[in-house]
């Protein structure tokens, strides 16, 4: 039916009086204002979800996981697809089955990666007698309460071993549960170690292929497996507040990043990522090294940076230009 105003009709009842008013009101609009309210009242668009496709390393169907912003929620994600406990996942990688920690999943996941969940495979107990200072392991984690280990110095006490592995979940230290300890937290338990004393390791490894062989749901590889992201953007995780889509860090700032990360390893025994590119990204907001290492300890203050520690990133970071 078309609305319009009766021009004949001198007056308005009284139940039809608003309503003339507000065709009247409308007819006297300027073009723009008119127009305008007319699209006022449109609904904003809703932004597109982004979708991700997932499968477990050890071998498993397709998934499809969505709506998460932070590393816990995408556990839970992938969990709810697979029908397992959260608890299960160790660690995740970004297009690989392999146990490669290289293509770790940090904090950061690109637009079009492929993510495998490795989970919880054999559990084994390993004696290690400390006769040196290092025992050669990185410890990082996997931001949801297991830490594991990322690197074996070639030749250390560990390498000897031929036990341990990379990727092992450090479960426990002298029947003593690390399960939610930080991997800080874990590299200092472990440096604190008595020197020439017999302590050990409960590891879980992670599953592996062959633990499901004839119900491997796929080929030897999946078609994204071995190829590297195309698109630019990524979804950066955060701890606190929603995840988001970014342009990936320039070269001088992954240039900056990998020299925190080899000095976090070096002053602390850890490797991460995402806790690097933080520090970049607090340095850059700083006019001095003191003004640094404030805002790492308002920002960052559980790790308990020491000033040398402050000073050397400070410098490495500034030589790489930002």
């Amino acid at each position: 039916m078309e609305n319009r105003v009766d021009t004949d009709q001198k007056e308005c009842s009284p139940s039809r009086q608003t309503t003339c008013k507000m065709k009247e009101t409308k007819q006297n609009m300027p073009e723009e204002s008119a127009q305008a309210q007319s699209t006022s009242f449109h609904p904003p668009r809703a932004k597109p979800k982004l979708v991700f496709h997932t499968q477990l390393a050890h071998g498993s169907f397709t998934g499809r996981i969505q709506g998460f912003t932070n590393v816990k929620e995408l556990y839970t994600k992938i969990a709810e697809v697979f029908n397992i406990s959260p608890t299960e996942i160790l660690f995740c990688t970004l297009n690989t089955h392999k146990v490669d920690m290289q293509k770790l999943l940090g904090g950061q996941i690109g637009l079009e990666d492929f993510i495998f969940a490795h989970v919880r495979g054999e559990t084994k107990e390993v004696e290690i007698t400390k006769t040196e200072d290092a025992l050669g392991l990185t410890i990082t984690d996997n931001g949801a309460g297991y830490a594991f280990i990322k690197r074996i110095k070639e030749g250390s006490i560990t390498d000897r071993l031929k036990t341990v592995n990379v990727g092992d979940n450090i479960e426990s230290i002298n029947d003593q549960t690390i399960v939610g300890c930080r991997h800080y937290e874990v590299a200092k338990m472990l440096r604190e170690l008595p020197k020439n004393e017999t302590f050990t390791l409960r590891l879980v490894q992670p599953k592996r292929a062959f633990d499901m062989i004839g119900q491997r749901g796929r080929p030897n590889k999946s078609p994204i497996e071995g190829k590297v992201s195309s698109g630019r953007e990524t979804l950066r995780l955060r701890n606190k507040g929603l995840a988001t889509v970014e342009e990936p860090p320039s070269e001088r700032e992954e240039k900056a990043s990998r020299k925190v990360d080899d000095l976090l390893e070096s002053y602390m025994g850890i490797r991460d990522v995402e806790l690097a590119t933080t520090v970049v990204e607090t340095a850059k907001e700083q006019r001095s090294p003191e003004e640094f290492g404030t805002a790492l300890d308002n920002l960052l203050g559980e790790f308990a940076f020491p000033a040398d520690f402050v000073l050397e990133v400070w410098g490495a970071i500034h030589q790489t230009g930002i």
